[in-house]
């Protein structure tokens, strides 16, 4: 969608569609579920294990980290990467209240027959 349309939108709904977007790609998923079973994680461990390439592994972590869902520190020559649990847990919760406020409109099962 273009820049423009997003205006049509409340900052909720853009940030929720964007959080969305990010974990809809099975490498990003698979990515975040190898950072949440490890303390840190160097990024040529993640090519190793998921048998992307460097760029992509990169590509991936780079729209993570814009979306504040992982974090990375330089040591050397390395990157290592962790989950941002503090952001984690305020994605939760928009998810959270998003599936509610949906839940709560139609709590009597009626649709629209």
């Amino acid at each position: 969608m273009g820049k423009s349309k997003t205006l049509l939108f409340t900052t909720a709904q853009n940030d929720l569609a964007d959080l969305a977007k990010a974990l809809a790609h099975p490498a990003r998923i698979a990515i975040i579920q190898y950072l949440a079973n490890s303390q840190s994680c160097i990024n040529v461990t993640l090519v190793t294990e998921l048998g992307l390439a460097q760029a992509t592994i990169s590509q991936h972590l780079r729209e993570l980290k814009e979306l504040g869902l992982v974090r990375g520190s330089i040591e050397g020559a390395s990157v290592n990467y962790c989950l941002d649990l503090t952001r984690w847990r305020e994605v939760q919760q928009h998810f959270q209240s998003f599936f509610e406020q949906i839940s709560e409109s139609n709590t009597n099962g009626l649709c629209c027959n």
